[in-house]
């Protein structure tokens, strides 16, 4: 028994579904899918799917920014809506920012537990922006947290989405130039060291791909950047120990080429069994 699921940052819905994103809908063998800066109303959602998926959403309190989603596919035993959080409660900014969608899916990978799908987009900050990175690390303060809480009762959970943070210097092509960059300062690392180094979480694309450059998810529309593959990691699944270890296969559907591109960022597919 295998379960997929594709995490990916559409760049706004609508934009997307014009520029391709529904032929990719059509070929992946993702059984649920998380997305990020949706950018639409929830009530749209299910049109710009399409036919055969479950979509639930968390919009933005602020109309055109952020949001983000899950979709499953009907087949599947689908989203059970008393098991969907929307929002990150105990910030000090508005709950709902369209930032945090929790599901929980019965028993998916046939082992009797509970598997809590998380969709997140992260603030991507601003160092000349000092209240920008103060809302990032609250945000990140407060996830921590929420993940705590989510593994205490022994449940699967995975946490995917643009967390806007690339965690080591293979995670980012000119790691040199961007030291003093935002999504890749020490402060903003520390966090995922915390999960992944000081924690037991598993980031599970790295441990299957190993101590390789990238594999990228994100890359700049400025210049040449996705076509010398000059990109960033900022995309994951983090998991508890044992959903990671069942995962068999990752891969980024990047675009074959840059007019082809339906979104600045490439889907993350995982395979876990």
């Amino acid at each position: 028994m295998t379960f997929t699921l594709a995490t990916v940052n559409v760049n706004g819905l609508r934009a997307a579904a014009r520029k391709g994103m529904t032929d990719w809908l059509a070929q992946t063998a993702a059984d649920v899918i998380t997305l990020q800066e949706v950018r639409a109303p929830d009530e749209l959602l299910a049109e710009l799917v399409g036919e055969g998926w479950t979509i639930v959403g968390e919009a933005s309190e602020l109309k055109g920014r952020n949001g983000v989603a899950i979709a499953a596919r009907t087949s599947l035993a689908s989203i059970d809506l008393e098991g969907v959080r929307r929002g990150l409660p105990g910030l000090t900014e508005p709950t709902h920012t369209g930032r945090w969608l929790e599901a929980d899916l019965e028993d998916p990978l046939g082992d009797g537990k509970l598997l809590t799908v998380i969709s997140c987009y992260m603030h991507s900050g601003n160092t000349e922006k000092p209240q920008t990175m103060a809302d990032k690390y609250e945000f990140l303060d407060v996830a921590m947290e929420r993940l705590a809480q989510l593994r205490a009762d022994g449940r699967h959970v995975v946490l995917t989405g643009d967390l806007n943070i690339a965690h080591a210097n293979n995670d980012i092509k000119n790691w040199k130039g961007n030291l003093k960059s935002a999504g890749f300062l020490p402060e903003e690392r520390a966090y995922l060291d915390r999960l992944l180094v000081e924690g037991d979480w598993i980031d599970v694309q790295r441990r299957l791909a190993g101590d390789v450059p990238g594999p990228y998810t994100w890359w700049s529309q400025r210049g040449k950047a996705f076509d010398n593959d000059s990109g960033w990691r900022i995309d994951y699944q983090l998991t508890d120990p044992e959903l990671g270890e069942r995962a068999t296969s990752a891969q980024v559907d990047r675009a074959p080429s840059y007019d082809t591109r339906w979104s600045d960022h490439a889907p993350l597919v995982v395979t876990y069994s």
